[in-house]
């Protein structure tokens, strides 16, 4: 059997893989440890701008902007108050090293992860705010975005060439869970021209590229093939996958396509519930190939509920879902 690592850009190049591959984020995501352990004053996590974080164990690591601390209230303000760091004496070779040492590069993908510039906007202000601002200020927004891009450009290529990543995935959360934040124009002329310079270099560089958004976003979908995307996740439930994958085929693998804010994805859900829609799940979206397998139960990770749920899930995964092209 081959590699995890080549099974999944085989899915990413549009071909059937040799498994269906069981997307595993947080074991493939190489992040920059520069800047991870920065902490405020509070106590709260922090990025290299200052905006500080929140979590509870509910959410299993994730992480959301504190409310009330916002550090930008007038986006036309942003050059006094947004600042890069300077990344010219960071020792990337060194970084890489440490960075990757516990990671299985032989086996596993290394993905590298960029972009993030609506989301970085809505850490900034706010949602409302932010999002009045791309309404009311669309020059400022672009003129803050194209001063990010030179900074995160810059750290991307150093991971390039110093992490040796096989995909770059594109991050932004531009959609709720029913509808999209923004409109298809606004992404077009906002944020696509940014996301498209990282596209634009990953594929310069024989990178594979995916796509992380959660929500209604399938609106975006013609635009990010338009970049070169092939791979979208976590492909929430609220979009028409069915549709999706029928208009699209193997040239957006959807790479996930469980209900994860249903009651489903919750502890309190039967096993035999669970079962029953792992399986509903599977066998709509792996015929033809274009699709990842990723499912899990929400909540603490040391309940022993939620422990024995997941436990269910990795069964049919192995026995089902990876098997699932030699059986069919």
């Amino acid at each position: 059997m081959i590699s995890e690592k080549e099974n999944y850009k085989m899915l990413l190049r549009g071909e059937i893989p040799e498994f269906v591959p069981k997307y595993r984020m947080m074991d493939w995501m190489v992040m920059p440890s520069l800047f991870m352990d920065l902490t405020s004053p509070d106590g709260n996590k922090m990025n290299e701008f200052g905006v500080q974080y929140a979590t509870t164990p509910a959410s299993m690591g994730a992480h959301m902007a504190a409310p009330g601390k916002e550090i930008l209230k007038d986006i036309r303000k942003w050059r006094d108050v947004i600042k890069t760091p300077d990344l010219s004496n960071v020792d990337w070779e060194a970084l890489a090293k440490k960075d990757l040492e516990k990671k299985d590069i032989k086996n596993d993908p290394v993905v590298i992860f960029a972009g993030g510039y609506f989301m970085t906007l809505m850490d900034f202000m706010s949602f409302t705010e932010g999002l009045c601002a791309m309404h009311e200020e669309p020059e400022e927004v672009y003129a803050l975005f194209d001063y990010l891009s030179e900074y995160y450009l810059e750290r991307q290529r150093a991971m390039m060439k110093y992490y040796h990543p096989d995909v770059y995935c594109l991050v932004d959360d531009t959609a709720a869970a029913r509808f999209p934040f923004i409109s298809e124009k606004m992404y077009r002329e906002l944020v696509m021209p940014f996301h498209k310079k990282h596209a634009d270099m990953a594929l310069n560089d024989g990178l594979l590229i995916s796509m992380h958004c959660c929500g209604k976003c399938e609106s975006f979908a013609d635009a990010w093939l338009e970049m070169g995307v092939s791979a979208w996740e976590p492909a929430q439930v609220s979009n028409d996958l069915a549709g999706m994958k029928k208009k699209y085929g193997r040239k957006l693998a959807i790479m996930g396509g469980w209900d994860n804010t249903g009651r489903i994805s919750f502890p309190e859900a039967s096993d035999e519930e669970l079962r029953e829609e792992l399986y509903k799940c599977i066998d709509t979206l792996a015929p033809d190939g274009g699709y990842a397998f990723m499912a899990f139960v929400n909540g603490d990770p040391e309940d022993e509920n939620v422990k024995r749920k997941n436990a269910i899930i990795e069964d049919i995964y192995q026995n089902y879902a990876k098997c699932y092209y030699q059986n069919n």
